[in-house]
Formats: structure tokens, sequence, C-alpha cells
């Protein structure tokens, strides 16, 4: 009976099932994966002040479960077992996987535009392809609509034969279009393996123009765009992040860089953890699996947690209690009143950068 229970438990470790977890992840100090260099036009590296406590971010793990690990995953309150479609909805594991990557990517070029505008440096955003990132089905048309005739990952280079190779000059295209105008537009198929799209593989589409949501008389194409733009610094910034994905650590990355690059000490003595999304003009959005992330916040032994002021009051509730009476949880609305809550829990002021 114990060799048939034991073989039985090996089994079921072993075979993978269409059960996908959301659980606790690991908070992770963001100083280590900066690194700071000269520009292409020969701009010096700037002074860098580290210190021994810098901010964290935070991740959760969402792996697919064996049918051991599912058992368990439904027995730990903190772990959120889900179908396939429950946890990728429409879309696919490896496309779900590259959007991640992609939204790791636009976080951290926002967040060093962000940072290094509110140091007075000269930076600004630089509009980048036309990426598909997720297909409007709702309301699409019965015949060549956009969410039949393209698909996620793809980048959109010619509108109707006239380039478009960022989204200001497809929306520059679209001006005296209506609603169900077909448009023939160039797209480039994704390549996971390719680093740019290779234009050699562009191939014509055939689509009918749909009406917005939000304004029946504004025709629009019918997906969504991935965020492509990257920022122009003075100096070089690099930010590891192999094998993470999605956009929550914006306001991580924002701060620990302006941290790193100003004299003082944002964190003063607290060990901080922060999550959300940043934008370009400094406010923080949601995140999700806040309270896995709470409960790795905890296993670090933080005792600040900074977290989006748009979370709802049930995933703070849940939050807290997974974080335990030792994290404070404080939610903030923009990178400035993150800093104001540093500056009141002992942190230093925002100097002066010497870049």
């Amino acid at each position: 009976v114990s060799w048939l229970v034991l073989f039985g438990i090996v089994v079921m470790a072993a075979v993978r099932i269409q059960r996908f977890e959301l659980a606790p992840g690991e908070a992770m100090a963001v100083a280590p994966r900066i690194e700071f260099a000269k520009s292409s036009t020969g701009t010096k590296v700037p002074e860098r002040f580290r210190t021994t406590n810098g901010i964290k971010f935070v991740t959760a793990f969402g792996g697919q479960l064996s049918i051991l690990d599912s058992v368990l995953g439904w027995i730990d309150p903190y772990v959120q077992v889900d179908t396939y479609k429950e946890h990728f909805g429409t879309s696919t594991p490896s496309t779900s996987k590259r959007l991640g990557f992609q939204a790791m990517v636009g976080a951290k070029q926002i967040a060093e535009f962000v940072a290094m505008k509110k140091l007075g440096l000269d930076v600004q955003l630089v509009m980048g392809r036309v990426v598909i990132e997720e297909l409007v089905c709702d309301g699409a048309p019965k015949k060549n609509a956009a969410c039949t005739n393209l698909e996620v990952g793809e980048t959109i280079t010619h509108l109707d034969g006239v380039a478009t190779p960022t989204l200001t000059d497809l929306a520059a295209q679209m001006k005296g279009h209506v609603v169900g105008d077909t448009v023939e537009l160039t797209v480039i198929p994704y390549d996971a393996q390719a680093a740019t799209p290779d234009a050699k593989k562009a191939e014509k589409r055939t689509v009918q123009l749909m009406a917005n949501a939000d304004n029946p008389t504004r025709p629009i194409i019918g997906f969504v765009p991935a965020d492509t733009r990257t920022v122009s610094l003075p100096f070089e910034v690099k930010i590891s992040t192999t094998d993470i994905g999605g956009p929550s650590a914006g306001l991580a990355f924002a701060l620990a860089l302006l941290d790193e690059l100003t004299s003082g000490n944002l964190m003063g003595a607290s060990h901080v953890v922060a999550t959300g999304t940043i934008s370009e003009d400094g406010s923080v959005g949601a995140i999700g699996a806040l309270e896995q992330k709470a409960v790795a916040v905890k296993a670090s032994g933080a005792d600040l947690f900074l977290v989006p002021s748009g979370q709802s009051v049930d995933e703070m509730k849940r939050a807290r209690h997974a974080a335990g009476s030792k994290v404070t949880i404080v939610q903030v609305a923009t990178l400035d009143e993150a800093l104001a809550v540093l500056r009141t829990n002992g942190g230093d002021a925002l100097s002066a950068t010497t870049a």
C-alpha cells in the first residue's frame, strides 16, 4: 500500500494538467539590477549614490500546475488555481508571455523618463512601431474584421500603401475615413526569435473599419496598441529583468533611479517594497495579484509597502491580512505622493542630481 501511495504521489507530481497558478512570488532589490553607462554621444556616466536598503519590487508566480500542485494550491489560501480560460482568456501562453515582457520593457522606459524628468534632466519619449497588443472584437464587422484578419504581436507598417512607422502616423492616415470603410494594412507577423520585424515577411490584410465604442461616429481599426515608446536619455540606463514580465514594477523602478542618482537615502531606515504601474505624468496605476504580492512582501521582512490608490477596498483588505501587522501598507496615486510617504517615514528629501 505504501508503495502504491508513493507511486500515486510521483505520478500526480509529474503529470501536468490544464490548471495554472497565481501564487506569491518574491520581493527583489532594484538597485543591483541597474547599470549606468555613457551615451552614444559620449555623455559621462553620472555619479551613483548607493544605499544599503534600496527599494524592492515584488512579483507573483503564474506557471502551469501538476495534479499534485493543483491539490496543494486549492488548500493554500494564498494560491489561486485557474483554468486555462480563466488564466489566459482568449490569448495563448506564448502570446501572454510576450505581452508580459513587452509590458516590462515599457514600464522600464516610462520609469526612466519619469525619474529623469523629475531630476530636471533632458529627456524625451520617442514613439515606437505600431504593435498589436490586443484585438477588439465586440461590435466588430461580420466581414474583414480586425479581430479575424489580424493577430496579436503583428506590426502594422502601412495603411493603404502609406508608411505608418508610429501610432501618430497611423492616426493621421485614419483621418477622412468613416465607419465601414475598407482599408489595406501591411503587417509583419510576430516572430518570437526576431529582435526586430523582418520587412521581407510583410503581408497585406484587408480590414473593415469599425465604430469606436465610446464614439460611434469615430472609425477604428479594432486593436489596442502595445506601448513601444522608448526614452531618449543623456546617458544609458539598463535595468535587468530577465524572465520577469508585466508593468507593475514601474513605481519601484522610478523610485530606485531617483535614490541611486541623488545623495541621501529616500528610504531612510525602512525596508520598502513598492508596486504599481507608472505613467509619463507620474501617476501610479493599479496592478493584479496584490494579495499574493503582499505575502511575498511579508516574507521579505519589509515594513512599508507602497501600493496604488486604485486598488479596490476588497483587494486592500485581503492584502493587509496577508501582509500581517508588521507591514504598513500605504496607497499612493502619484510618484510625488510616494516620495512624500517616504519622507514622512524617515527618508531623506529628494536632492538635486550630480549627473
